[in-house]
């Protein structure tokens, strides 16, 4: 199941209200001493979350299949960036970050339970047998909260925004489980910002041809430029054209640019998982 936008919450009955997390979406399957987590496009995501493997096998019932949300929460609230910084290549390096930054999975759809597929059940079946499915879970493994009140989802989407949670999803208690279809509403905080273009990264289908993504930056009281994030949703061929609107800004462009250290560092190994200066989160309230 996907999500479509929406700019505000449905009226009417039959809805089920959750926050909604916006962390790493991922399948979790277990079978006996098994735990397969998987990824929106069906990759193996265990070896980024080794510590989520056994409290999840603690957790889930012996044959079943859990969909939901990997997510981190730092000391203002979820971190996305110490999620990015998983998906590194060295399993050392990836251990580090577990044992200082461990990750926790929020439930909150069950899709298999023994030989049975709850799919074709509507949503108020399967959060009813997921809530006994989890009954007793324990951290880092959650189980979504959920709600039919739509003031109390209003209050959720006011209130949670500080915590780093992104909006609020609704779907129909009635809706059976539909796979790759937008059948879920997300009704997300918009905030805007103007950015500082600091940079660029080459896309990883056309290096040297295509801009993959411009990293955004904002200066604070102190005149430091901090990164606040990326914006990527290009087509490829306004990513070719700004290749050549970027080009006179290449000349000479690390020089005395706030981020040198970090672009050159960038060149070598010591920077492999590091954040971009200023080490902001898209969770924090510089958020875009």
């Amino acid at each position: 199941m996907l999500s479509k936008a929406a700019d505000a919450l449905p009226g009417g009955d039959g809805w089920q209200f959750e926050p909604k997390w916006d962390g790493f979406r991922t399948l979790v399957f277990r079978d006996g001493d098994e735990v397969l987590l998987q990824s929106r496009d069906e990759k193996p995501m265990n070896r980024y979350f080794p510590e989520l493997v056994a409290p999840l096998a603690a957790a889930l019932p012996e044959r079943s299949v859990v969909d939901g949300e990997i997510v981190i929460v730092g000391a203002a609230g979820l971190d996305f960036e110490a999620l990015l910084l998983r998906i590194h290549p060295a399993a050392s390096r990836v251990k580090l970050l577990a044992a200082e930054s461990p990750a926790s999975f929020v439930a909150w759809d069950l899709l298999a339970l023994g030989d049975e597929d709850l799919r074709p059940l509507p949503l108020a079946q399967r959060r009813e047998r997921l809530e006994q499915a989890l009954a007793g879970a324990a951290p880092p493994v959650h189980l979504s909260p959920a709600t039919h009140d739509r003031a109390v989802a209003e209050d959720w989407f006011r209130r949670f925004e500080g915590a780093g949670l992104d909006g609020v999803m609704a779907k129909r208690l009635d809706a059976p489980y539909r796979a790759g279809e937008r059948t879920m509403l997300k009704i997300k905080h918009a905030r805007s910002a103007d950015c500082v273009v600091a940079g660029f990264r080459w896309h990883k289908n056309g290096a040297g041809t295509m801009v993959g993504s411009l990293l955004l930056g904002l200066y604070d009281e102190d005149g430091t430029l901090h990164h606040v994030g990326v914006t990527a949703s290009f087509t490829n061929a306004v990513r070719k054209a700004l290749v050549v609107e970027l080009a006179p800004l290449r000349e000479n462009a690390l020089e005395g640019h706030p981020w040198r250290d970090w672009a050159e560092a960038q060149e070598g190994a010591e920077a492999a998982g590091q954040r971009l200066p200023g080490a902001s989160s898209r969770w924090n309230r510089g958020k875009d």
